[in-house]
């Protein structure tokens, strides 16, 4: 079960009591004071997993503590300090607190470990306090109590490309071609129910991560659908696809508009993230679906590439108009008859390198 939201407690471990003892052997009079220290207390530390992609295992498991420390011991023998908690997430898990919404931590990278919760230090022996003016101390510390907080654990997938797309429109169809996805394919409405990711190679030395969620309807970013539970799987995509059905009831420009306008009400900016459109299964009506997306592609002030006909090396290139933001490049596409998807690949690789080339520089 796909599991990308829980709220836990975690505590980490008591420090242990420093010890009270005095030396005792045969011939060795007045041997003084020998208590050892308490223990420390386990931390609680948050370890981001290559082996999950579900925050699943902490499904029915609310409350989770470190060790504690144990208590020093006579002979200058120091506790034993509690073992460490080490929680395993998957990457782009985001941990927040449960009462003030404050994000503690923000786990993006594979192999990182980060530190949440530290143990309490375990408390001091009598011999700590020996002197010359107490040669007989017959007290030590308790150990200092450990932390506890209150979490709420939120995944957000991290990927390249972020299929954006009302219900049934080809998203499945299209991560399962190019890349080893399986997600769940039907001729309805919400036929996916969770999100799915995706690696998509580009030739032999380059690939990039395509993050497929349930499909947006209208009102998703006030809570209808599906779509409210999962935009925030996107909000980590550098790139964007608009997935318009050519073939569709909607038209292509209120598929468009609608999508626009929840993603700016659910994240403004994730609306101003770059993006790209994919007019998709255009096969189901080669001539419908080349008169529609001409038309809209007017509208949006797109202009064709080349003289070409609808074919198979037509691409869109755009002189912007007014204030309103643009695709990258628009692309007919049919996922079942693969027509259109390597050089969608290309594209998409073309773009996500100019997005990352943007990023280093600032």
């Amino acid at each position: 079960m796909f599991i990308d939201s829980v709220d836990v407690t975690v505590s980490s471990g008591k420090g242990g009591a420093g010890c009270v003892s005095f030396r005792r052997e045969k011939f060795v009079p007045q041997g003084g004071p020998d208590g050892g220290d308490g223990g420390d207390g386990g931390d609680i530390i948050f370890a981001v997993d290559n082996n999950t992609d579900t925050l699943s295992r902490y499904r029915g498991h609310h409350r989770f503590k470190a060790q504690n420390g144990e208590q020093g011991g006579s002979h200058n023998k120091t506790g034993r300090s509690g073992e460490d908690l080490i929680l395993k997430v998957p990457a782009g898990t985001q941990i927040f607190d449960a009462d003030s919404g404050e994000m503690l931590l923000d786990l993006t990278e594979i192999g990182v470990a980060a530190l949440l919760l530290k143990g309490g230090k375990g408390g001091l022996g009598n011999a700590r306090f020996k002197s010359s003016t107490n040669q007989r101390p017959v007290y030590a510390q308790k150990g200092l109590p450990g932390e506890e907080r209150a979490v709420r654990l939120e995944l957000k997938l991290i990927a390249d490309v972020g299929l954006v797309g009302f219900p049934n429109v080809g998203k499945s169809t299209l991560i399962s071609v190019v890349s080893a996805a399986r997600p769940r394919v039907a001729d309805y409405e919400f036929t996916t129910i969770t999100p799915s990711l995706g690696v998509v190679p580009v030739d032999e030395y380059r690939s990039f991560v395509m993050a497929d969620i349930p499909g947006i309807i209208s009102g998703a970013s006030g809570g209808k659908g599906l779509g409210l539970q999962f935009l925030r799987h996107i909000e980590r995509a550098r790139v964007l696809l608009f997935m318009l059905d050519a073939a569709g009831r909607r038209s292509l420009d209120e598929q468009y508009d609608q999508l626009k306008t929840e993603l700016g009400r659910y994240s403004a900016e994730l609306s101003r993230r770059s993006f790209a459109i994919a007019f998709s299964r255009v096969d189901a009506d080669p001539s419908g679906a080349a008169k529609r997306s001409e038309e809209f592609l007017k509208k949006q002030g797109l202009r064709p590439a080349s003289s070409l006909p609808f074919g198979s090396d037509r691409l869109y290139e755009y002189e912007a108009i007014g204030s309103g933001d643009q695709p990258a490049f628009a692309m007919p596409i049919s996922s079942v008859a693969g027509f259109n998807i390597a050089q969608l690949i290309f594209r998409l690789d073309k773009l996500i390198s100019k997005v990352k080339d943007d990023e280093s520089r600032c």
